[in-house]
């Protein structure tokens, strides 16, 4: 390895050297949170600030003979998964230590996780996907069971980990077939493959196609897409809190970057063949998803559907660049623009559900929010807000995101007009469980005259965070979008 290989990697280095960090005073200083804490945003903010400057080179910059790629795109995903699991971090104490359950341990493997995510958004190549894919989820497993007195987190965790498993492996077994029948795991070698095929000078192969269609299912299973969504919602609900915000927003995050890389770097000049499987299943997952949770009275639970659904607008992004791959970026500049707003308000929406559990044996049932905006009045604006920009009322994030991905659609013309129209009726009905949890807060009683809980300066630093971002970028969308084009046009020349 070279000395520019080593200050290419270098954000990725300092992301794991965090992590270790995080151990090794924990080791030194046992059970101090605050130490634990202070040292994860010491080591995210010299990530960020270094993924910051290897990405603000004219050119991209390789590593490893282009299997580690740093371009605007690297830069961008970077700095939402170092913002993400900042709060994350932020969010967990308060809710962690009142159960007993270990800080340090937390931080660390968040951190841990963090970097597989950085290596997705960084490869060139499939082999380095799937290692960085599997540093991503393995790391969840373990959080998803983090509490591991309580049978739900167990439950939850154990179905993670088996559906999990077989998705890895399908995306493993499609990655082989992807692999024998072109000759190359890199990413640029199969995009001049295939451009054969679709120019027709070459014929598409039955197990090309048996390859792609297995990567496609192994992916599917990793953003929850319907119909491989069965482990998000018993996942979601068994885990603590802060991790069931983490789980719903940096390895979604992390797949759809996998998607980014494979699907249009890769898998691009194939668009008008898989284009048809992402609007069928953009379609099915925004709606399987916003009907369901209709029916859901834990709010936790209601979230879990609820991220299906975005799940399934975000598509919405990926299938308008397929309907036009030549013309426009739009499209993906409306997924990117979604996940980071996606981020910052479902986060902030878990963190107000993990401060309201502060005590041992509270629920994410609807009746532990009724009467929230007299007990608890600014909790129950932040929550407000966040709900109001996960169903897309102006002028927050959420309303720009929605609009992005509805406007790329309908630009792009042809079955995306339908997919347009269906993506509005979706937005429309998830108005209601999101509202619905509005009126608990300020229109019902609450059952309990258990008195307010105060909450931890971390917990309010992180809430201010998210709702500025939730709020900024829907008043002032355009230096993200800015950020956004850069990211998709590194992306597609």
């Amino acid at each position: 390895m070279s000395w520019q290989d080593f200050v290419t990697i270098s954000p990725l280095v300092a992301g794991i050297l965090t992590a270790a960090a995080i151990l090794i005073v924990d080791l030194i200083r046992p059970g101090r949170a605050a130490v634990a804490v202070a040292v994860s945003f010491i080591g995210l903010g010299i990530t960020a600030i270094l993924a910051l400057a290897v990405g603000s080179g004219p050119t991209p910059v390789t590593a490893f003979g282009g299997a580690y790629q740093v371009d605007d795109l690297t830069t961008f995903l970077d700095v939402l998964f170092v913002a993400a699991i900042a709060l994350t971090i932020a969010f967990g104490p308060d809710y962690l230590v009142p159960r007993n359950l270990p800080v340090a341990e937390f931080a660390a493997i968040l951190v841990f996780a963090m970097t597989g995510a950085m290596l997705i958004a960084a490869s060139g190549d499939l082999l380095m996907l799937f290692l960085g894919l599997e540093l991503m989820v393995l790391p969840g497993y373990l959080l998803a069971a983090f509490h591991k007195s309580d049978a739900y987190s167990t439950e939850g965790a154990i179905k993670y980990f088996l559906l999990g498993s077989f998705s890895s492996a399908i995306f493993l077994f499609g990655l082989a077939f992807v692999w024998g029948l072109t000759g190359t795991t890199k990413l640029d070698a199969i995009n001049e493959t295939l451009a054969a095929i679709a120019a027709g000078s070459a014929p598409l192969s039955p197990g090309l196609a048996m390859g792609l269609a297995f990567l496609t299912t192994g992916v599917a299973f990793k953003i929850a897409a319907v119909p491989f969504h069965y482990w998000t919602p018993d996942a979601y609900q068994g885990s603590p809190t802060p991790i069931t915000g983490y789980l719903s927003v940096v390895p979604k995050v992390g797949a759809f970057a996998l998607i980014l890389r494979l699907f249009v770097e890769a898998l691009g000049p194939l668009a008008d063949w898989w284009m048809p499987v992402v609007i069928v299943l953009a379609t099915a997952t925004m709606t399987l998803g916003n009907l369901v949770a209709l029916t859901q009275d834990n709010v936790k639970r209601m979230l879990a559907y609820s991220s299906i659904a975005h799940t399934g607008y975000i598509l919405v992004g990926l299938a308008a660049w397929a309907g036009d791959p030549e013309g426009r970026i739009d499209g993906l500049e409306a997924m990117l623009f979604y996940l980071v707003a996606y981020a910052f308000m479902n986060l902030g929406a878990f963190a107000v559900i993990a401060a309201l559990q502060k005590r041992p044996g509270v629920t994410s049932s609807l009746a532990t929010f009724a009467g929230l905006g007299r007990r608890e009045p600014l909790l129950g604006v932040l929550m407000t807000l966040f709900l109001l920009s996960l169903i897309g009322i102006p002028p927050t994030a959420g309303f720009f995101a929605k609009a992005n991905v509805i406007l790329s659609a309908v630009e792009a013309g042809g079955p995306l007009t339908i997919l347009a129209v269906i993506t509005v009726l979706n937005a429309a009905v998830a108005a209601f469980y999101y509202l619905r949890v509005v009126v608990y807060m300020f229109m019902r009683e609450s059952a309990s005259d258990a008195p307010a809980m105060r909450h931890g300066a971390l917990l309010w630093a992180g809430l201010a965070a998210a709702s500025a971002l939730t709020i900024l970028l829907g008043l002032f969308p355009t230096g993200l979008l800015d950020a956004a084009t850069r990211a998709a046009e590194a992306l597609v020349p």
